[in-house]
Formats: structure tokens, C-alpha cells, sequence
């Protein structure tokens, strides 16, 4: 019983850490950040071409300035997504 109560709460631990844990928008994949709540594919290779294109994000905020992204959808993902260190 104990072994149980063990595992589960290890695996508990470890889905909790896993969602806590913010998207780097600078060095995700289109893949990963398509996992983003309101973020499609499209979406995601849009914010990727754009990167490409314009090199790292200073801010999250700056997210906004792919097509079709805009504050409301930044600031509901804020939690989700950082620009690394």
C-alpha cells in the first residue's frame, strides 16, 4: 500500500512539474508551440517564421507582433511561455 501511495504521488509530482513548466517561444518548435492553449499550427509556424525572420524575442509581449496573435491571446498565454534567460 504504501508502494502505491508512493508512485502515485511521485507521478503526481511529475505531471504537476511538467505543466508548470513555460515554453521557451525563442527556441520552441513549431510542434511545441502548437501544444499552447489557442495555438494551431498555423499559428505556430507563424511564430516561428517570424522569429527566423526577426531574430529572438525581447518580450513576451512582443508576441503580439506575429499576424494573426494578438495582446488578449499574449496575455492568456502569459503564464504558458517565456523568452528564456
Amino acid at each position: 500500500m504504501l508502494k502505491f501511495l508512493v508512485s502515485t504521488l511521485c507521478g503526481l509530482l511529475l505531471m504537476a512539474s511538467t505543466a508548470l513548466a513555460a515554453i521557451n517561444i525563442n527556441t520552441a518548435t513549431a510542434q511545441e508551440l502548437s501544444k499552447l492553449s489557442g495555438i494551431g499550427p498555423a499559428k505556430a509556424q507563424a511564430i516561428v517564421d517570424y522569429r527566423d525572420k526577426n531574430g529572438p524575442f525581447k518580450s513576451v509581449n512582443d508576441l503580439a507582433k506575429v499576424k494573426g496573435i494578438g495582446l488578449k491571446t499574449v496575455q492568456k498565454l502569459s503564464p504558458e511561455i517565456s523568452i528564456g534567460k
